[in-house]
C-alpha cells in the first residue's frame, strides 16, 4: 500500500514554510497587534540584556517559530487525546506564568526569580512533551534556546530589578500581557 498522504504533505509544508518565514512582518499576519508589541518589547529587553542584536533576534525568531508551529499542529488536529491534555496543561501554565509575571511587577518586593524560572521550566517541559512526536530535534533545540534565555535567573533579576531601563521594558511587557489576559488571548 502506498503511504503517500496529501494531508501529511500539506502539514509538513506548512510547518516548513512557517519556520522559514518567522520574520516580524510575516508574524504580524499570524499574531495580533498586542502580541506583536509584547514580542517587540521582549526583543528590546533581550537585546539590552545580552548586548547582542543577532542573538536577540534569534531568540525571538525561535519563539515565533515555536508559537506558529504549535498553532499549525493544533489547527490541523494533529494532537492525540493524551497530547491534547498536555497542550491544555501547557496553556494553563502559560496563563499562570502571565498572571505571575504581571503580579510580580504590580506588587512591589514580591518578585521571586526561582518561582518565575520554575514556571518557565514547567512550560518548556510541557511543550516538549506535546510536540515530541510531531517536530524535529531542531525544534526541540529552539524551544530550549528560548526557555533557557527567559528562565535565566540573572536575566529575570535584571528584568525585575531597580534599573530604570528594564523597568520601562517590563512596564510595557506587563501592559501588553495584561491586555492579552483581559481579551482572553492567554
Amino acid at each position: 500500500m502506498d503511504s503517500f498522504s496529501t494531508k501529511s504533505l500539506a502539514l509538513q509544508a506548512q510547518k516548513k514554510l512557517m519556520s522559514k518565514m518567522a520574520t516580524k512582518s510575516v508574524a504580524s499576519l499570524f499574531i495580533d497587534d498586542t502580541s506583536s508589541e509584547v514580542l517587540d518589547e521582549l526583543y528590546r529587553v533581550t537585546k539590552e540584556y545580552t548586548r547582542n542584536r543577532k542573538e536577540s533576534q534569534k531568540i525571538i525568531k525561535n519563539l515565533i517559530k515555536m508559537v506558529v508551529k504549535l498553532g499549525v499542529l493544533y489547527r490541523n488536529n494533529q494532537f492525540n487525546n493524551e497530547e491534547l491534555i498536555v497542550v491544555e496543561n501547557f496553556r494553563k501554565k502559560v496563563h499562570t506564568l502571565a498572571m505571575t509575571a504581571v503580579s510580580f511587577h504590580q506588587i512591589e518586593f514580591t518578585f521571586d526569580r526561582r518561582v518565575m524560572g520554575a514556571i518557565l521550566n514547567d512550560c518548556r517541559d510541557l511543550l516538549h512533551q506535546a510536540i515530541k512526536r510531531h517536530l524535529t530535534a531542531k525544534s526541540h533545540t529552539r524551544i530550549n534556546h528560548v526557555f533557557n534565555h527567559f528562565s535565566d535567573c540573572d536575566f529575570l533579576a535584571a528584568l525585575y530589578g531597580p534599573s530604570e531601563v528594564y523597568r520601562a521594558h517590563l512596564q510595557r511587557i506587563c501592559n501588553g500581557v495584561n491586555k492579552m489576559l483581559d481579551e482572553g488571548n492567554l
